[in-house]
């Protein structure tokens, strides 16, 4: 589709975006998990609990801060966001790992005007992330609120 800052009636369903990658570090697991969800196999590498994780991981909530921004960044939706009434069908399938490269895979899955207020709609998305060896390790479906270009 390319281009950016997308109005609601520049989507169709089956509109596809992947975002540029990140790598996450270690200091950003601990640093997060610290702040936000302070559980030992987020925190610590050498507690028992991670090791019987399999090594330190990342927060699945740093996760999903994660695939939103790397979405935002992308400024697809930049200029004509309002809102979002939620996520559905939140998944995380695989742990995030210090060294992790993501990226996010996005489709439109819906895109409906609203009758009550004609200046904008919902399009609805899924989000995938997806790890260096082609791997998910998120996925959820996100109803964006958009305003329509010239209303």
């Amino acid at each position: 589709m390319g281009g950016y800052d997308l109005f609601l009636e520049d989507f169709k369903p089956k509109d596809r975006f992947v975002s540029t990658g990140e790598t996450v570090t270690e200091s950003q697991i601990i640093d997060f998990a610290m702040q936000w969800d302070p559980q030992p196999y987020h925190t610590n590498r050498i507690h028992p609990r991670t090791e019987a994780q399999g090594g330190l991981m990342s927060s699945g909530l740093q996760t999903l801060c994660m695939t939103f921004r790397q979405f935002q960044m992308d400024g697809i939706i930049g200029a004509s966001a309002l809102a979002s009434p939620g996520l559905d069908k939140l998944r995380w399938l695989k742990p995030v790992r210090p060294g992790d490269t993501l990226h996010v895979e996005t489709e439109v899955l819906s895109v409906r005007r609203f009758k009550s207020k004609p200046d904008r709609g919902a399009v609805t998305m899924h989000h995938r992330t997806v790890n260096q060896n082609g791997e998910e390790v998120l996925t959820c479906e996100c109803v964006h609120i958009l305003q329509v270009r010239n209303s």
